[in-house]
């Protein structure tokens, strides 16, 4: 007689047969497993190896219970308010839908009877568990949260009608200088009794990180405040604050930061804290003096947005491949450029996540610091007392380092130190301003070093962009007309037989049809070939061609993949890459 599988293995079969993961990496997860004492799931979804919502649809064939999409479901206010949202956030469950006396559950767990038997206790009804990832549940609880709460328009329309009571509330504001450094995101977003401009400015913060925002954009004009948010790359207007708000907001912004209230003419710069589902989001804030007040711009860290390792960057398996040759080397320069919010910063800490450990010792230096990382020692750059990237990095050298990463090489000086290290036996990382990735071997020949030097130093060159992604709650088959293959310069047969995608706009992703983004990587390695062209001071077209011809795949081509692989749009192709 066959033994009875467990829980566990019929689990791991179900992903194997899923195609979510190959038996070795079972293998390992399991050999892991021992080693570390936790739970085989756990293990699999805080490594990402499999997202949750398809570790969902696994778990729920094996338990026999059916899956359920959040993101798709419209839970009523009467359906939300039958279990309490302790019970719901302390068990991971949420009420669905309900049928005469059947309530439908969704759970994270429907194994756990406990959470089962005080549903049924308090709702006193039948409950069918709905399988769902413990994250969308979160997420839905807390929509439904802000739901219930005063909106950001109400709160608007509330403080536009009582001037006086604004003008009173920025004056109180430069007395009680109480500075918030940590802040619950609930306590922010349950704020119900307190001034309108206090309640404005935590409304705008807790709004911002719901929608995933990156930047949060106040500006000042004539007879209006805009307020913008900029989500996966694009910016999005949200409801304007009265004009009568400016100063109390602005002040109100910079006692969160600890900033000086009373300096309104020149530039600021600071950060705050805020703690979200039991994770650090920090936020760093610059204020500049523009005619009609101070553009205040809030940028948002969250350091769930870093990838745990390299193979989370989506390279595909031969630049992979090129990649970690170059980051495993014992030293040498390697150049990840970019424009400004490429991502660049995001993939080197990437790479320094794959390295940290206490065989090496790292150091950056950063304008600013953007994730602290343990095990990793941080230098933030302040020119205002001569602490530049150049006089850190003649320091940082006498420290003994084996890994430096340097958050941008921007000068002579500093390109110039850049190159010893990586010369005299370490390993250094850097970002540059430039297009493509044979580009940035012409920019350190613009900035005054050597060809010699640069052909012996750079072993990897790499250009960055970030792709928006097709939202996969809208996601629908398009056919492109004529003219977009013919502006994009490629033959429509490269996509025969590959079906396209394009989002059709839905509430998940703000009807934008596109939600989250994706790095696109070229690679460029620094073979014999390239060196000889980079010593006879050739341009950077020539050093592409020659790189393209030793399998180094263009921004484009990389771009056109995603798409072909249904991950995004012909028109963000044509929107990020150019052809060379």
């Amino acid at each position: 007689m066959a033994a009875v599988k467990s829980f566990q293995e019929r689990i791991a079969d179900a992903l194997v047969e899923d195609g979510l993961l190959s038996p070795k990496q079972i293998e390992e997860l399991l050999v892991k497993q021992k080693q570390e004492g936790r739970r085989f799931i756990n293990l699999i979804t805080d490594q990402k190896l499999v997202s949750p919502d398809d570790m969902a649809v696994s778990m729920g064939r094996v338990l026999n219970t059916s899956p359920v999409n959040l993101v798709r479901t419209a839970i009523t206010a009467e359906i939300s308010e039958l279990v309490p949202k302790d019970i719901c956030s302390n068990h991971k469950v949420l009420p669905v839908s309900r049928l005469g006396n059947r309530l439908f559950l969704a759970m994270a767990d429907p194994l756990n009877v406990l959470a089962l038997d005080d549903v049924k206790r308090i709702t006193k009804l039948e409950v069918t568990p709905l399988i769902a990832p413990a994250e969308r549940i979160q997420e839905k609880l807390a929509n439904i949260e802000a739901g219930r709460g005063a909106s950001m328009q109400d709160i608007i329309n509330e403080a536009a009608s009582d001037k006086d009571a604004t003008d009173n509330e920025a004056s109180s504001l430069e007395v009680a200088k109480e500075t918030v450094e940590m802040a619950d995101i609930s306590e922010l977003a349950a704020s119900g009794e307190e001034a309108p401009v206090i309640k404005l400015a935590n409304i705008i913060l807790v709004q911002a990180i719901r929608d995933k925002a990156s930047d949060i954009h106040l500006e000042p004009f004539e007879k209006n405040i805009r307020l913008r948010y900029r989500v996966d790359g694009a910016l999005i207007d949200m409801p304007p604050p009265p004009k009568n708000m400016q100063v109390a907001l602005t002040s109100r912004i910079k006692i969160m930061a600890n900033l000086d209230i009373a300096e309104r003419r020149l530039p600021q710069d600071g950060r705050m804290r805020v703690k979200v589902g039991g994770r650090d989001i920090d936020l760093r804030v610059s204020l500049l003096p523009v005619v009609y007040g101070e553009k205040c711009v809030l940028r948002v860290l969250d350091k769930s947005n870093l990838s745990a390792s390299m193979d989370k960057l989506g390279i595909d398996k031969e630049d992979f491949k090129r990649f970690k040759v170059a980051v495993d080397s014992p030293h040498g320069l390697i150049l990840v450029t970019g424009p400004t919010g490429s991502g660049k910063t995001t993939t080197l800490y990437s790479v320094l996540n794959e390295l940290n450990n206490p065989e090496y010792n790292i150091v950056t230096v950063e304008d600013p610091v953007e994730f602290q990382i343990p095990g990793i020692n941080q230098v933030p750059v302040k020119k205002e007392i001569g602490l530049t990237f150049a006089a850190a990095l003649r320091s940082i050298l006498r420290q003994d380092p084996d890994i430096v990463m340097i958050g941008e090489i921007r000068d002579e000086e500093t390109a110039e130190i850049a190159v010893e290290a990586a010369l005299t036996g370490h390993q250094v990382l850097s970002t540059m301003h430039c297009n493509d990735a044979p580009g940035a071997v012409a920019r350190l020949d613009d900035m005054g070093i050597a060809p010699f030097l640069i052909s012996s130093a750079v072993i990897l060159s790499c250009a960055q962009r970030l792709m928006r992604r097709v939202c996969p709650a809208c996601k629908e088959a398009v056919v492109y007309p004529e003219k977009m293959y013919s502006d994009l310069q490629i033959d429509p047969d490269m996509f025969q037989g590959v079906p396209l995608y394009r989002g059709r706009g839905c509430e998940r992703c703000k009807n934008t049809g596109y939600a989250g983004r994706a790095a696109i990587i070229e690679i460029m390695t620094m073979t014999d070939e390239i060196r000889k062209l980079v010593i006879k001071r050739a341009s950077a077209m020539e050093i592409g061609k020659v790189a393209m011809e030793q399998s180094m795949k263009p921004l484009r081509t990389v771009a056109l993949q995603k798409v072909r692989d249904g991950v995004s749009t012909l028109e963000q192709v044509l929107l990020l890459t150019s052809a060379h």
